[in-house]
């Protein structure tokens, strides 16, 4: 027993060395305070050492970790590695003196473009004096030296391109460039022919101008995905970092997160995020319904979502739950999308523009809310679509009072909706998906031909009368189909992931799942199972949509049943209705404040509300904010 337990500590303590702390600084100066948030007092930076170096940790440098990855030898305990983005003349003069004093190796990352430049050089979309920057003779110095490793941070994508028709500047190295005169977005060959040109060049022009072939790439804005990854590796890149949250790993040195050091308000702010003490995360979310905002005319659109970024803003809230597809029937099926796309008409390229804006004017994460099947055009055949059985015709169906949903089942049906969501990703910010609540499989579907072929596969029996004919058959039939859509939300994020990484996963799960577990086999969903496999469960707590005698006392019993699951308060968000669709009302503002309140009370730390009436304040701003803003007692700054 003894033995045993000195393995294991040994394997925990092994594990833990390939764990490092990666922070990220930019202007370190001397120079006084700016409205740079990026800037850094120099007697913060050095109190910044002493405190990492009185409390345990390890400088450590790129040849440590990449020996670390080889197996060579193992990082030490509390490893940290120092990194500067955009070689500022300032890490030269004040920062660099201090590291070779105490030996301290770091990363210093270079944007070839702007040390050429003469004079200024655009940072982001504001002009620079090129005064601010480093010059060759300055990094060729430091690369000899040898204690500071020069890294590429690319020729010139740190900046924004044009990325929608509206015009919005977004990060150069994930986006399409959108061609107004041409009225087209750059191909996906244009595309990687651009990032591959441009990180090629910053190769070239760190070869010729300070002799040193850079094999790290530090990602502008820390922006990559899937398809730029590749393209560094391909050109010789062995470590890229990215502005991810969390430690490093030495298993995974092709994207290396880091801790973005900025102007805190406080010490103790930097002390937290170096030991990854995150506040309490509370989630407050507002589904947003695109349909709100379009409008055939341009002026009055934007009015429109000048009206939401105004009303958002004021909220301070965490999150929005965007609406990617248009559902002007309320019927919950996509037939039209709001991005560019190779199988629905397009609505309006809309759904870019209204994200971007949400991050950059209200602070928000935006996910992108969408269908997981229900996308609907006479071009797709009725083969392709769950099909649902009626015992009392022995026939199978597309159940009209349903969402009319594609079968993950059918080979073609899946391409169609990966082709979809990786058009998303390619055009659109987002920084997560919230699949809609059409990710279900009643007792009597799907019975489509391919659906049935399948079950075949997997020794189920390839019949619906079979399959519902004992409850032991019916019980792993409904497991078989749970985890089977589960797996293909999961195969969604990996295709999105190849344009737009990383990315979060949410998923509505229906309140009767909770309540009454044996519902699990009518709709095929799981919250246990949820809970391990989502970011987020977005429950749909709809007192008026179950038609509940007592809408509080109804809330009430459902936050003490996901009390009951291991990380189901931590992981849930309580959806609350705004609108009674069973009676076409609108639900009163204080009721959904009282609503909120009671959660809170009783525990629940995640809630949002749908639909957000931003255009008529429903619900009334000044009735829930006092619930639902995270400004207000007890979180309020």
């Amino acid at each position: 027993m003894k033995k045993l337990l000195l393995a294991l500590i040994t394997t925990l303590s092994l594990l833990a060395s390939d764990k490092f702390l990666v922070l990220c600084y930019h202007d370190v100066s001397s120079k006084p305070a700016s409205r740079d948030i990026m800037h850094i007092n120099i007697h913060t930076f050095i109190q910044h050492l002493n405190w990492l170096q009185a409390n345990g940790y390890h400088f450590i440098s790129v040849n440590d970790i990449l020996a670390a990855k080889r197996g060579e030898h193992t990082l030490p305990s509390k490893a940290v590695l120092l990194t500067f983005d955009d070689a500022y003349r300032s890490f030269y003069t004040e920062v660099y003196p201090i590291l070779k004093t105490y030996k301290i190796p770091a990363v210093l990352a270079v944007v070839g473009s702007w040390i050429e430049s003469k004079g200024e050089f655009l940072y982001g979309n504001r002009k620079k004096e090129r005064s601010l920057l480093m010059n060759w003779n300055e990094l060729k110095a430091i690369a000899r030296d040898g204690l500071v490793e020069i890294a590429s941070h690319s020729f010139d994508l740190h900046k924004g391109i044009v990325a929608n028709p509206q015009g919005n500047l977004q990060p150069a190295a994930i986006y399409r460039k959108y061609d107004k005169k041409a009225q087209r977005y750059e191909t996906d060959e244009e595309y990687r022919k651009r990032i591959a040109h441009d990180l090629n060049q910053s190769i070239q022009i760190l070869q010729k101008r300070i002799g040193i072939t850079p094999r790290v790439l530090v990602w502008p804005y820390g922006a990559y995905n899937k398809e730029t990854l590749a393209i560094a590796k391909k050109l010789g890149f062995v470590m890229t970092f990215t502005l991810d949250d969390g430690y490093g790993d030495v298993h995974e040195i092709e994207r290396i997160k880091r801790v973005l050091v900025r102007d805190y308000p406080s010490f103790a702010d930097f002390i937290s995020d170096v030991k990854q003490h995150k506040e309490n995360e509370i989630e407050r979310v507002v589904h947003v319904d695109l349909d709100y905002i379009y409008d055939p005319d341009p002026v009055q659109q934007e009015k429109n979502l000048g009206i939401l970024l105004d009303r958002i803003k004021d909220m301070h809230i965490t999150t929005v739950y965007l609406q990617a597809f248009a559902d002007p029937d309320g019927d919950g099926v996509a037939q039209e999308l709001y991005f560019p796309n190779r199988h629905l008409p397009v609505r309006a390229d809309l759904f870019d523009r209204v994200a971007w804006q949400l991050k950059t004017r209200c602070g928000v994460r935006v996910f992108a809310w969408m269908p997981v099947s229900a996308f609907e055009t006479p071009a797709f055949p009725a083969a392709w679509y769950v099909h649902t059985y009626d015992p009392a015709t022995n026939r199978a169906t597309i159940d009209k009072r349903a969402y009319k949903r594609l079968s993950i089942y059918n080979s073609n049906a899946r391409r169609v909706i990966f082709d979809i969501y990786e058009d998303l990703a390619k055009h659109c910010y987002f920084e997560g998906i919230l699949f809609h609540d059409d990710a279900y499989l009643s007792d009597y579907e799907d019975c489509s031909a391919s659906a049935l072929e399948d079950y075949k596969k997997h020794g189920l029996p390839a019949d619906i009368v079979a399959l519902r004919s004992d409850p032991d058959t019916l019980h792993r039939w409904a497991d078989f189909k749970t985890d089977t859509l589960i797996a293909f939300t999961k195969e969604i994020a990996e295709h999105t992931e190849r344009y737009r990484m990383p990315i979060e996963l949410a998923r509505n799960i229906y309140a009767k799942v909770i309540v009454e577990p044996t519902s699990k086999t009518w709709f095929a969903q799981d919250f246990a199972k949820f809970l391990r496999n989502y970011d987020y469960v977005a429950i749909m707590a709809m007192p008026y949509m179950e038609k509940a005698h007592d809408p509080e006392r109804w809330l009430y019993d459902l936050v003490k049943r996901v009390q009951q699951y291991p990380e189901g308060l931590q992981k849930s968000i309580f959806e609350l209705q705004s609108v009674d669709w069973n009676k076409k009302e609108k639900i009163a503002s204080e009721s959904l404040a009282k609503q909120m309140r009671l959660l809170q009370e009783n525990g629940a730390r995640n809630y949002g509300y749908y639909p957000d009436d931003f255009l008529h304040d429903h619900p009334r701003f000044e009735v829930v904010y006092r619930s639902f803003s995270l400004q207000r007692f007890p979180f309020g700054r």
